[in-house]
């Protein structure tokens, strides 16, 4: 029996992902990353958004996207890739106690993706993706989950201290992220900064380390075409956040969990 999210209204005409700006997936144009998220909630399907007939899907798993996870782009080349092709239904939330940093690592896929870190008042809209046990395996992967040494690990983040409202005015009793093992990148003090987006960050990061420049050249675009696919480059790159005494602690770790698919 098919679950809950597939039992959705019929095609709607203008809702493909093309027409709505949401095909494009940072994975294959890294400076777009964190790639467009949609304007409101709605059920990926296939190359369609679709309308979405309730908020709260009990046979999912709920996990807060706060990068290119809110992307139906990004989502769905990721889905592709494992040939998976059912729904993932995306709610926009307000959710309080965390901010959207930078990941104290440089991905092989040629940017330097985002992080949560907890941020105790601060309130932003993020998507909630609501995952079959399928579908969470593949994002776990894709976030390295699995691996001892791999970028993320999946964390539950109960609603005591991250407080995710949807649009009905309930609200979660919690849902996991995807937290940084690594840490994050600071502000210039001991506080984590935020992610401003792939080529403001990149052009920040540049001008502040010569030796940044080294690695990965001069401008966003070389940053990008240099760090694609070179895992010991962007490893490199990684210890060069330690050693020039860019990281901090997200104040997740305590909530992280290593978690099987």
């Amino acid at each position: 029996m098919a679950d809950s999210a597939s039992r959705s209204r019929r095609p709607t005409e203008g809702r493909t992902l093309e027409a709505l700006g949401l095909a494009e997936a940072p994975r294959e144009h890294p400076l777009l990353y964190p790639g467009a998220w949609p304007a409101d909630s709605g059920l990926l399907h296939g190359d369609r958004l679709l309308p979405l007939d309730k908020l709260v899907h009990d046979d999912r798993v709920p996990v807060l996207a706060v990068g290119s996870n809110a992307s139906p782009g990004q989502l769905r080349h990721k889905m592709d890739h494992f040939g998976i092709g059912s729904p993932i239904p995306m709610v926009k939330t307000r959710v309080t106690g965390i901010e959207v940093g930078v990941s104290a690592h440089v991905s092989r896929m040629g940017y330097v993706s985002a992080s949560p870190f907890h941020a105790p008042g601060s309130v932003r809209e993020l998507f909630v993706i609501w995952l079959n046990p399928e579908q969470l395996a593949v994002i776990d992967t894709s976030e390295g989950v699995p691996r001892p040494n791999g970028n993320y690990g999946r964390a539950w983040l109960p609603a005591s201290d991250v407080r995710i409202e949807l649009a009905d005015g309930g609200t979660l009793p919690g849902a996991f992220a995807y937290v940084n093992r690594h840490g994050v990148l600071h502000n210039g003090t001991e506080a984590p900064r935020t992610h401003p987006g792939q080529r403001a960050l990149l052009t920040e990061l540049l001008l502040g380390s010569p030796r940044l420049r080294e690695l990965f050249g001069v401008t966003p675009e070389q940053f990008c075409a240099r760090a694609r696919g070179d895992v010991r480059l962007c490893e490199r790159g990684t210890r060069l956040f330690v050693e020039e005494k860019l990281v901090t602690v997200s104040g997740l770790e305590e909530y992280v969990r290593v978690q099987g698919t």
